[in-house]
C-alpha cells in the first residue's frame, strides 16, 4: 500500500473563484495545491472584454497574496463577442481560451450563447489561431430532461460542431455522462475532457439523501450511478484526453440553504485529497500525475510545472464550514474523513 505519493505540481483546468470579499477568502486554496488555473469568467457583469480580464487576473493575484499561482483568464462569449478581441487578446497573452455557456444553463450565464451559430466568427478565429474553446456542455431546452441535457448537447450540438470544425481545439466541460466519456474518448477530433471531483465520488442519490441536500446540487446535475463509473473509468483510464478541472463554485451558506439554492460544490480546500482517494480506490495511482499534473498542460500547450506535491496517507477531517460571516461555505466532504494529507 502506497502511503505517501509525490507529484509534479497539478494546475486546476476549471475554478470559479468569484470576487470581492468571496475571492480573498477562496483562492488561497486553490493557490495552495495549484499551480495555475483556468479562471472562469462568469462574474456579474461578465468578463468579455481584454480589460475586464486583465483587471480581474490582477485582483485574483492580489487574493492569494504572493503564492506561486498563475490565473489563466478566459473570455465570457455572447452572441456579440468580437472575433478580433478574441486573438488580439490572445496574442497579448491575455485570454488563454474562451468560455461557452449556453445561455441560461448554470450560475450568471444570462448573458451566454443562445445559438451557437452566431458564434460563426468566433469560432473560425478559435480554430485560425489555435486557442481552446470551452464548453459547459448542456442545452437549456426545458422539455429536455434536467439529467438528460449533456447527452442531448453532444449528439446535438457537439458533433456537428466537431465536423464542421476539424480543428478547433475543445474542452468539454465537468462531464457527467457515459455518452461524454465515449464521445471524447472516441472522437477523431482534438477535444478533451475535465472532470470533477464530485463526479467521481457522488451521484444523484446524494441529492436526496435523507432529504433535499442543497450543498450536493451543482450544474451539471449529478446522474445515475451507470454514469458515475463511466466517468471514473475514463479518469483513471490514463487516456490524455481527461485531466483534472474542479469547478469548485463557492456559495455562501444561505444561497445554498434557501428556497431556490444555488448550484455549486466548493471542493478547492480537499480537492486533490478527493482525486486521490478515487485513483487509490481504483488500484490507479500510478496514472494520478497524467491526470492532476501533464495532460491537461500538454493539451493546452503549455510547460510542464516544475515543482512537486506530496500527499500523504492519513485520517484527515473535512471541516463542516470554511470562513466565516459573508464568506462561510460548506466544503465538498464536510464532516468526513479525506483519507489523505496535503502535505505541501
Amino acid at each position: 500500500m502506497t502511503d505517501s505519493i509525490t507529484i509534479r505540481r497539478p494546475d486546476d483546468w476549471h475554478l470559479h473563484l468569484r470576487d470581492g470579499a468571496m475571492l480573498d477568502a477562496v483562492a488561497p486554496h486553490s493557490a495552495r495545491q495549484f499551480a495555475r488555473a483556468i479562471i472562469m469568467p462568469n462574474l456579474t457583469p461578465p468578463v468579455t472584454t481584454i480589460a475586464a480580464a486583465s483587471a480581474y487576473r490582477e485582483r485574483i493575484l492580489a487574493a492569494v497574496g504572493g503564492a506561486d499561482f498563475t490565473p489563466l483568464m478566459t473570455c465570457y462569449l455572447t452572441d456579440g463577442t468580437d472575433p478580433a478581441e478574441i486573438a488580439r487578446g490572445h496574442a497579448e497573452g491575455v485570454f488563454t481560451a474562451c468560455k461557452l455557456y449556453p445561455a441560461h444553463a448554470t450560475t450568471n450565464s444570462a448573458h451566454g450563447v443562445t445559438d451557437i451559430r452566431a458564434l460563426t466568427g468566433v469560432l473560425e478565429t478559435l480554430q485560425r489561431i489555435g486557442m481552446p474553446l470551452l464548453i459547459h456542455g448542456e442545452v437549456t431546452d426545458k422539455s429536455i430532461d434536467i439529467f438528460d441535457r449533456e447527452a442531448v448537447f453532444v449528439e446535438r450540438i457537439l458533433t456537428p460542431l466537431t465536423r464542421d470544425y476539424p480543428g478547433l481545439k475543445i474542452v468539454l466541460e465537468h462531464i457527467t455522462t457515459a455518452e461524454a466519456a465515449a464521445f471524447v474518448t472516441e472522437a477523431d477530433h482534438p477535444i478533451a475532457a475535465t472532470i470533477t471531483p464530485q463526479h467521481l465520488l457522488i451521484n444523484r442519490n446524494a441529492l436526496f439523501d435523507g432529504g433535499l441536500r442543497p450543498h450536493a446540487y451543482c450544474l451539471p446535475v449529478l446522474k445515475r450511478e451507470t454514469h458515475r463509473l463511466a466517468v471514473r473509468k475514463a479518469a483513471v483510464s490514463g487516456s490524455p484526453r481527461f485531466f483534472l478541472g474542479t469547478d469548485s463554485a463557492p456559495h455562501v451558506v444561505g444561497a445554498k440553504e434557501s428556497g431556490c439554492g444555488c448550484a455549486g460544490i466548493f471542493n478547492a480546500p480537499f480537492a486533490l485529497e478527493a482525486y486521490l482517494g478515487v485513483f487509490d480506490a481504483e488500484g490507479a495511482i500510478d496514472r494520478f500525475e497524467g491526470f492532476a499534473s501533464e495532460n491537461g498542460a500538454r493539451f493546452y500547450g503549455l510547460p510542464l510545472n516544475e515543482g512537486t506535491v506530496t500527499l500523504v496517507r492519513e485520517s484527515v477531517m473535512v471541516p463542516e464550514r470554511v470562513g466565516e460571516g459573508d464568506t462561510s461555505v460548506v466544503p465538498f466532504l464536510a464532516g468526513t474523513d479525506a483519507g489523505w494529507r496535503f502535505a505541501g
